[in-house]
């Protein structure tokens, strides 16, 4: 009696086993997700705001409720340089950035920032939805993230208190911008003066003469008010670097295929939704510089790119930048 008990025992012990392991092996497809997603802008309908709350809304609906984001815009987890290091690290899931920050940590992001690379904003998403966008993304991956997204951040251009044509017009001209390499670069090919900026100080300095011009897309031109300050934009559009959504590689790695085939899924959906998003606030924008007596001035683009040979040659550097670069302009 007391050796049938034991078996019966050892049975019920490894039918107990048995069925934790069972459990252990099913409840990663069956354990929600709470993903949290980063992004510095301030307002609720940004349309990198809007499109995280979408791909969000997305998961949600094709998990039957199980998956769920929570955005935190308004910097509130942090700068994107401290959610890129928190990302990497698994203690945050997601973060919408801006290319730039990114291009040390996966070096071919820094193909689509380079000047006059897009021949316009079609030519742009159509790289960005394809194969070399994919492969851009993808290349993120060994430094510890996921690229879900490209999100289109609008074409930069230059704006003065005189109209910019050609490049000669641009010479010696004291132009804003961002403090990066490439920016002082890209400046300096043009013959102007490139001048490091804080964002917050630019529209000082155009009033006050300090600087001569400066360059961002028509939102910013508009929001900041630096339509007040200068009333000539002229459309160079000599940047359309994208923002990207990154994910953790160490919480995706958690995922089974079906969890992040689905969050990949939505992420994707999501660029739809900002573009549109995007489209809108340009063309709001560019009625309200308009009505304060901005003129938008066409311009030799040609011309531009013309000189940017230097700066070709000092940041595509490698062999794979090289041949993503020449994959890009043969695109029509």
């Amino acid at each position: 009696m007391t050796h049938r008990t034991a078996a019966q025992k050892a049975t019920t012990r490894l039918l107990a086993t048995a069925t934790a392991c069972l459990a252990l092996l099913a409840a990663p497809a069956a354990q929600a997700l709470d993903l949290r997603s980063a992004d510095i802008h301030n307002a609720d309908d940004y349309p990198t705001v809007v499109a995280v709350k979408a791909m969000g809304a997305a998961l949600e609906k094709a998990s039957g409720g199980n998956h769920r984001i929570k955005v935190f815009n308004k910097g509130a987890l942090g700068s994107e340089k401290e959610t890129i290091d928190q990302v990497k690290i698994g203690a945050l899931e997601l973060s919408r950035v801006n290319i730039s920050p990114m291009n040390n940590i996966c070096p071919l992001t820094q193909v689509p920032t380079m000047p006059f690379l897009f021949r316009s904003v079609a030519h742009m998403r159509q790289v960005l939805d394809g194969p070399v966008g994919d492969e851009i993304l993808r290349s993120c991956e060994s430094a510890g993230f996921v690229g879900l997204a490209f999100y289109d951040s609008g074409a930069r251009s230059i704006y003065a208190k005189k109209p910019i044509k050609t490049v000669a017009d641009a010479k010696g001209l004291k132009i804003r911008v961002q403090q990066s390499d490439l920016w002082v670069a890209l400046v300096g090919a043009m013959g102007a003066n490139p001048t490091p900026m804080p964002f917050g100080e630019v529209y000082t300095g155009l009033k006050t003469g300090l600087l001569d011009a400066a360059e961002n897309n028509i939102p910013s031109f508009d929001t900041a008010k630096h339509a007040e300050a200068v009333k000539f934009y002229s459309k160079t559009e000599h940047s359309m670097a994208p923002e990207m959504l990154i994910m953790s590689k160490i919480v995706w790695d958690k995922l089974p295929k079906a969890e992040q085939d689905m969050v990949r899924t939505a992420a994707k959906a999501s660029v739809a939704v900002q573009r549109q998003k995007w489209d809108e606030q340009e063309a709001k924008s560019l009625a309200n510089v308009k009505a304060q007596g901005a003129q938008i001035v066409e311009v030799d683009k040609a011309g531009f790119q013309a000189v940017m040979g230097p700066v070709y040659d000092k940041f595509m550097t490698t062999p794979d930048m090289k041949r993503l670069v020449k994959t890009i302009q043969d695109i029509r």
